[in-house]
């Protein structure tokens, strides 16, 4: 099928994506780069690639296809080659129904001539051009042809290898930083990681093989096994890019990479242990752009939303963040920073590391080996005229009590700590040497928070309610509930469940909280006082979100254990 050739900017500008001026602009950063102008549209954010995809569909009237929920045969994988269609950006789908010689081949540019020729050739077989984004086909490109492509990577890589074999240690392991296969395959492997939301790699010597592992809401995934011979290769080439030392193999390193996949910035923080086996690697990825939501994305309920608000309207003081590792502090905190980011206050950070650049805030770096500590931080920022103070962690008692005096003298500060729950807050500092006269005068509010997978709402199944059921959620026999079950499907990776949210419990200092902490109480007294005052716990707002459907009993279980 020949589609008939328009000009992109023209197809835009007819549906009133994009103004002139935008196409203009596009056009000549494109020339410039050497890139398309429509990856440029999306690069300065003037459309989203999704915009593009429906625009090509209604001007060439050619069919919009959703990959997440499309079906893939597989046999083509042993048709052509993945390198093919990612140079061009397209996936065969299907053969035709009434034609065999004929294939259905998603293309984020169907108007390419010369990627279906090739296909053509290569195949024999006819292209009928459906639309796609080039996210999607990407991520379609990981999920059917990874193995295959990463099977020829390591095809190449034991090739060249056998020919360094007579070398010694140390100039072996220089050439294989260089060696082509090797460095494909890391990219390869960050980059699938991005796209299936994954927040952590796990790079894992075994006894005779290398295991690749995915963290993806919170569970490990295995993705990928390849040879223990490979190791070496795999961390040498994180090492170079991560900053660090390549021959340096018996102490722990940390390193830092920036990676761009699809337009977004990825900032990848990367720890090296030594093992039994040899170097583990975890390397966190965090998207930039993605940790300063708006409230409404937290989760926070109708009535926590309303408290939260309030807080944030505190001049000074102190409002803490807790929950375990993981749990999504940092992202809160970042919430909360963009909430009160306004022309007229003075926002000074103090991190370790900073985790994303926010434009109008003044951010610093903790640096041990400079002797910059949170507590040395602390006491500068003091001097640089802030209205608002952000603290990464609340670490030991020194920190402590800067943040309390800070608070006092008219700053408000906000910080996170490690404790379990909003009433175990105020006793931890206590226990850091914190005088409870000024606790009780600082702390307005605390907020612990966890993290629950959200089913998957194409695939979830109901399930049948057991008795055990209505007791671990505190429903009398006769009520009517449903609970759902994840089941697993294209759209959601088989996994059942499509990302994650947060579970709040907001506590409010109220005075009669305020003269619990100035007599020392203990933290189930404070949180006794607090639920009678109306504080919705963590039990309470997991409870609603299984009962919404929107995550599972299991979930709900795992998280409140030690508030039941």
């Amino acid at each position: 099928m020949r589609v008939e050739r328009k000009r992109m900017g023209d197809m835009l500008l007819a549906e009133g994506a994009v103004t002139q001026e935008q196409i203009e602009e596009a056009l000549t950063t494109a020339r410039r780069d050497g890139v398309k102008m429509g990856e440029k549209l999306v690069e300065l954010g003037y459309v989203t690639e999704d915009t593009i995809a429906q625009v090509l569909s209604n001007q060439l009237k050619i069919e919009r296809v959703h990959l997440s929920e499309a079906y893939i045969d597989e046999s083509f994988v042993k048709l052509i080659q993945g390198d093919v269609l990612r140079k061009y950006s397209m996936i065969p789908l299907a053969y035709d129904k009434e034609n065999v010689n004929r294939v259905q081949v998603a293309m984020s540019d169907p108007m390419d001539m010369g990627a279906m020729d090739e296909f053509s050739i290569i195949t024999n077989l006819q292209v009928e051009p459906v639309i796609a984004t080039k996210f999607e086909i990407d991520t379609a490109l990981d999920r059917y042809y990874s193995d295959a492509e990463t099977a020829k990577v390591l095809e190449r890589y034991k090739m060249e290898h056998q020919e360094l074999e007579e070398q010694t240690e140390d100039e072996g392991d220089s050439q294989q930083v260089d060696n082509s296969p090797v460095v494909l395959l890391v990219r390869s492997m960050m980059q699938q990681a991005a796209r299936q939301n994954a927040s952590d790699i796990h790079i894992e010597a075994l006894e005779r093989a290398v295991r690749v592992r995915f963290r993806i809401d919170g569970v490990l995934y295995e993705r990928f096994r390849y040879d223990i011979e490979m190791l070496p290769a795999i961390i040498a080439r994180i090492k170079i890019i991560g900053g660090m030392d390549i021959s340096e193999k018996r102490k722990p390193q940390d390193g830092r990479i920036t990676l761009n996949v699809d337009h977004n910035e990825f900032d990848i923080r990367v720890s090296i242990l030594p093992t039994v086996y040899g170097e583990k690697c975890v390397m966190r990825l965090a998207q930039k752009n993605a940790l300063a939501r708006d409230k409404s994305e937290l989760g926070l309920t109708g009535r926590d939303v309303q408290t939260f608000d309030e807080l944030l309207k505190n001049p000074n003081g102190i409002l803490l963040v807790t929950g375990p590792t993981g749990s999504g502090k940092t992202t809160t905190l970042y919430t909360v920073l963009h909430e009160l980011n306004t022309e007229d206050v003075n926002i000074i950070t103090v991190e370790d590391p900073v985790e994303a650049n926010i434009n109008g805030i003044n951010q610093v770096q903790v640096n041990p080996k400079a002797d910059l500590t949170f507590a040395n931080a602390l006491r500068s920022i003091l001097r640089q005229d802030p209205d608002i103070i952000m603290i990464g962690e609340i670490r030991d008692g020194e920190t402590a009590k800067i943040a309390v005096q800070a608070s006092i003298t008219g700053h408000l500060v906000v910080s996170t700590l490690h404790t379990n729950s909003t009433a175990g807050a105020i006793v931890r500092l206590m226990d850091m040497g914190v005088e409870n006269y000024l606790l009780a005068d600082s702390v307005f509010g605390v907020i612990a928070q966890r993290l629950v997978r959200t089913l998957c709402p194409e695939c979830r199944r109901e399930r049948p309610v057991t008795e055990q059921d209505r007791k671990d959620l505190g429903v009398g026999p006769f009520e009517e509930i449903h609970l759902y079950e994840p089941c697993g499907c294209e759209k959601c990776g088989r996994t059942g469940f499509t990302g994650r949210v947060g579970v709040y419990e907001i506590l409010r200092v109220t005075p009669r909280i305020r003269e619990l902490i100035h007599n020392h109480a203990s933290a189930d007294e404070i949180r006794r006082v607090a639920i009678d005052e109306g504080m919705l716990t963590l039990h309470h707002n997991a409870k609603q979100h299984v009962l919404n459907g929107v995550t599972t009993l299991n979930e709900m279980l795992r998280i409140t254990y030690e508030n039941d």
